[in-house]
């Protein structure tokens, strides 16, 4: 990630580096969304930050998906370059001539000098992608929130008919809900209608107001909980094998009693429907409302680490500078 976010940045223009990059201590870093721009715009009072494909030459663009490509899988990176080609789509069905839908409209942000010390990171950010990566002297310390979103959820007509992007994640949970008994579903099911969208939304920190809703995984057969490591491994699986491997452990950490899976609507494939799966570290979020049930938003989150926040709160409690445990504290390094 060092080397590669470098070399974009050493490759752009006085005029591009502004756009593409800003302190580590920049109240944006932790402002996020997955909404077209316009409302960005409204919901934080500036435009989104960044700098997109459509301001880089070929060359540049190549670097930056380079970069992009060190923050996911191969099929976290196909899944990412699908969901921004939908962008297509949706621009000939809504005959958008305006360039609110635009496939090159994904924003590239580096906080803080790529290096093997002190504190940097780097985001990609556009319509229903959002993917935050947060640095401490060369080691990974936090790779989420991690935001993919599909509009269309399935795509219904065309050369590119039957793709659905997120359909893993949809299937896996539905069939686990399914395979639920009947008691089991009863407890499960926290609401006959899902809500029409994640719960956590753009939030700086992810928090589930309550305890946690749902069926316990201590409270599920073998087979059952295979399903659901199944699926938390889905959202796991997005990342480079090393990250995707922390994830995982933290999932097999968590004793089962603290693993609760929750669903709202419909159980039958595009009746409307939510899910989580919410652990002691973790939080998965799965949407499927808006858009005649065909508009879907999934999150991995970290309860305490989203951006960074509790390795690096950790250190300034260690070395006795910076505010610690606050959403906004000043990185000076």
């Amino acid at each position: 990630m060092i080397e590669t976010a470098n070399n974009f940045l050493s490759s752009l223009t006085a005029e591009q580096s502004s756009l593409a990059s800003a302190d580590f201590s920049s109240e944006q870093r932790t402002k996020w969304h997955f909404v077209p721009d316009s409302s960005f715009n409204s919901t934080h009072g500036f435009a989104r930050p960044g700098l997109t494909f459509n301001k880089m030459d070929p060359h540049q663009q190549r670097l930056a998906q380079a970069l992009l490509s060190t923050g996911l899988s191969q099929a976290g990176l196909v899944k990412a370059l699908t969901i921004m080609s939908l962008e297509d789509i949706l621009r000939i069905k809504e005959n958008d001539t305006a360039g609110r839908r635009d496939p090159n409209k994904y924003y590239f942000s580096v906080y803080g000098k790529p290096s093997s010390s002190g504190n940097w990171g780097w985001r990609v950010e556009g319509h229903h992608l959002s993917l935050h990566f947060t640095l401490r002297n060369g080691s990974l310390v936090s790779s989420s929130p991690t935001f993919f979103g599909a509009n269309p959820h399935k795509v219904v007509e065309g050369p590119r008919a039957g793709a659905r992007p997120l359909g893993v994640e949809e299937d896996l949970a539905r069939g686990l809900m399914k395979g639920l008994d009947s008691a089991q579903q009863k407890q499960a099911l926290i609401a006959d209608t899902a809500p029409r969208d994640i719960i956590t939304s753009a939030d700086t920190r992810a928090k589930i107001e309550g305890a946690a809703q749902g069926l316990a995984a201590s409270k599920m057969t073998a087979k059952q909980v295979e399903t659901l490591m199944s699926l938390l491994d889905a959202y796991a699986n997005n990342m480079p094998s090393p990250l995707a491997a922390a994830r995982r452990q933290a999932v097999r950490d968590a004793p089962l009693d603290k693993v609760f899976f929750a669903w709202a609507g419909g159980v039958e494939q595009g009746a409307g429907d939510y899910y989580r799966v919410q652990g002691p570290t973790f939080l998965v979020e799965y949407d499927n409302t808006q858009n005649e049930n065909n508009h879907s938003h999934t999150v991995w989150r970290d309860y305490e680490n989203d951006f960074g926040f509790d390795v690096l709160a950790s250190h300034y409690q260690l070395f006795a500078h910076g505010t610690a445990g606050t959403d906004s504290y000043s990185a000076a390094d």
